[in-house]
């Protein structure tokens, strides 16, 4: 059989496990995951690479995953909105997932708006059966409810962090994709540039180690990334935007810094192969969601415009 390839959009609510199922399928950790709803504000992308085998010429899955959907009411909302539909642009097909231990929600209509203006053919995945228990055997109304509001081309019970069902959907998702070219490198497994998976690394450890408002406010900008063959050299600034929650970031004699510090630095070791050194700035910008300038400044598309631009 020909070489297979085509892009797959992650498409659910916020915490439905969007991330975890990315990370999961791409056996690499490409995008942070917390209890925290809307982690996720870019798009991420993972690449899988399926060696030929018995009469298949190979098979290449461009997975993206985007921010939970829902109805934007800041500048930094309408962004991750963008993500969305820009991510819906031209894939080959849409993976919706919801959390199946969770009741519907009238949002769940704008979600489904999204999958049937796209086009594009659908699998639904119905998320977290592990924590279904003895319930399980509500599955099949689930299904059966979920049927009557797209024509899914496959429904699928999976658990995207115990790995459940994730055999039966790479194999529906192999045989549901088109003919077509090699898009990436066999060995490349992201677009993602080093410097922006570290900040959203750092901003992991923020929403792990800090509650209410906090993690919301928060946003990560690398000031500085100089790699060398032993050590990488890395200084970043936590934008947050009232004093109080600066306060919170530091803590008492700068603990909660240096908490969020020591974890975020070893999770980007892991990444990057080497000893880290990394320096962390807790910075105010008051109302920083609501600027349109400053949320497009976060997008590492942007910034590595500016890397690359030649300088006036």
């Amino acid at each position: 059989m020909p070489f297979r390839s085509g892009y797959v959009c992650i498409l659910g609510r916020p915490n439905a496990g969007k991330s975890t199922l990315l990370n999961a399928l791409a056996g690499e950790k490409l995008a942070i995951v917390s209890p925290k709803p809307q982690t996720t504000r870019n798009r991420v992308l993972g690449v899988i690479n399926i060696p030929k085998i018995k009469g298949q010429d190979g098979v290449q899955i461009i997975l993206i995953d985007t921010p939970g959907v829902h109805r934007a009411d800041s500048s930094l909302g309408r962004k991750m909105m963008v993500e969305v539909r820009e991510a819906l642009e031209g894939c080959d097909l849409t993976v919706v997932i919801v959390d199946a231990a969770k009741k519907s929600e009238a949002n769940d209509e704008f979600l489904f708006d999204l999958v049937k203006r796209s086009g594009a053919p659908a699998f639904l995945l119905l998320n977290k059966i592990d924590l279904l228990g003895s319930e399980k055997l509500k599955l099949l109304p689930l299904i059966e409810s979920y049927a009557k509001t797209y024509d899914f081309r496959e429904i699928i019970p999976i658990s995207a962090r115990r790995r459940q069902g994730l055999d039966v959907l790479l194999n529906k998702l192999v045989s549901a994709l088109p003919a077509g070219p090699e898009y990436f490198p066999p060995d490349q497994i992201t677009d993602q540039p080093v410097r922006f998976m570290a900040a959203e690394l750092i901003r992991e450890q923020v929403l792990l180690a800090t509650s209410e408002e906090v993690p919301h406010s928060v946003t990560v900008l690398i000031e500085e990334f100089e790699e060398g063959k032993s050590l990488t050299r890395i200084a970043a600034a936590i934008y947050c935007e009232r004093e109080g929650q600066k306060r919170i970031l530091v803590g008492k004699q700068g603990q909660m810094l240096k908490k969020i510090g020591t974890a975020a630095r070893l999770e980007i070791e892991r990444m990057v192969g080497t000893k880290v050194f990394l320096q962390l700035f807790v910075k105010v910008r008051a109302g920083w969601r609501e600027s349109r300038a400053f949320v497009e400044e976060l997008d590492w598309r942007r910034q590595l415009e500016h890397l690359v631009s030649p300088k006036t």
